[in-house]
């Protein structure tokens, strides 16, 4: 647990109730005044129970609150305060801006290594390069994310099609079939065209992949294969806007899975792809 406690608040912030998020939004911004808070002292600084607080640390698998406070100073003792959140105000000046998103977006990528299972983009890697027909989809914010993976399927020579129209992605979820593959992309996992599509797919045994930051949401419960992309959300830069970037990351990780697990018989691919593109480069 040493080290990684800032990174486990936000990664699991998602999951904590509202009372519990109190408690991790305290921590975040009041890490020095913690490690000298009793317990009592941090549920009433929450204003919430003693009881609350202990259910957030066992969210974050700590027993204990006094193990907790030893690992907090054990962390900050190390100069790791750079980890703790920090967000943006009215009163910041642009290089305070800048500074603040940069760092929460970092923080948001490094986070992301705890949150993506490999053994959930191995299996998802293994369905895309199996799959008779992949189609990908998303709306609004999602649906540019699931463009990006769309292009790099294509530039694989794979059998790939992406829509961000509702219309669109309800008669594409008509062609689906048990050799297709279906990627949804949705922030919460809630949207719903996204989830239309999943229940259509689901009616015609098509196997569904859900990239979402919330791992409770009705998305990710009707997908058989899951993949997080979870971060803490902000006054003024809401989570979806580093979530996106952290699928992006996501997608990376799939694309180049999915090179390796293709093999160099790949290559040629890749290489005409990239030709066909040159042509129109000046």
């Amino acid at each position: 647990m040493k080290g990684q406690i800032f990174s486990l608040i936000r990664t699991k912030y998602n999951t904590l109730s509202s009372s519990q998020k109190d408690v991790a939004d305290y921590i975040l911004t009041n890490p020095d005044k913690v490690m000298m808070n009793t317990l009592n002292e941090i549920a009433a600084a929450c204003r919430v129970s003693e009881t609350t607080v202990l259910r957030f640390l066992h969210k974050l698998n700590y027993n204990s609150y006094q193990l907790f406070r030893i690992n907090l100073t054990q962390e900050l003792s190390k100069d790791n305060q750079e980890t703790v959140y920090d967000d943006v105000g009215f009163q910041d000046t642009e290089d305070e801006i800048i500074e603040k998103i940069i760092h929460s977006t970092v923080a948001s990528i490094a986070d992301s290594r705890q949150i993506i299972d490999p053994d959930s983009v191995k299996d998802v890697v293994g369905k895309i390069a199996g799959a008779r027909r992949i189609v990908v989809a998303g709306v609004g914010a999602s649906g540019f994310i699931a463009q990006d993976l769309y292009h790099k399927l294509i530039k694989l020579g794979l059998n790939a099609v992406c829509a961000n129209d509702p219309h669109i992605m309800n008669i594409l979820a008509t062609g689906l079939d048990k050799d297709s593959f279906l990627i949804l992309f949705s922030h919460s996992g809630e949207s719903r065209e996204v989830l239309d599509m999943a229940a259509i797919a689901r009616e015609r045994r098509c196997q569904v992949c859900a990239v979402t930051s919330y791992a409770k949401s009705t998305l990710a419960n009707q997908a058989e294969y899951l993949l997080c992309s979870s971060s803490r959300e902000t006054m003024f830069r809401s989570d979806a806007m580093t979530s996106r970037i952290v699928q992006m990351v996501v997608i990376d990780i799939l694309y180049v899975s999915l090179v390796i697990a293709l093999g160099d018989g790949i290559l040629p691919q890749i290489h005409s792809s990239r030709l066909a593109v040159a042509k129109n480069k000046i």
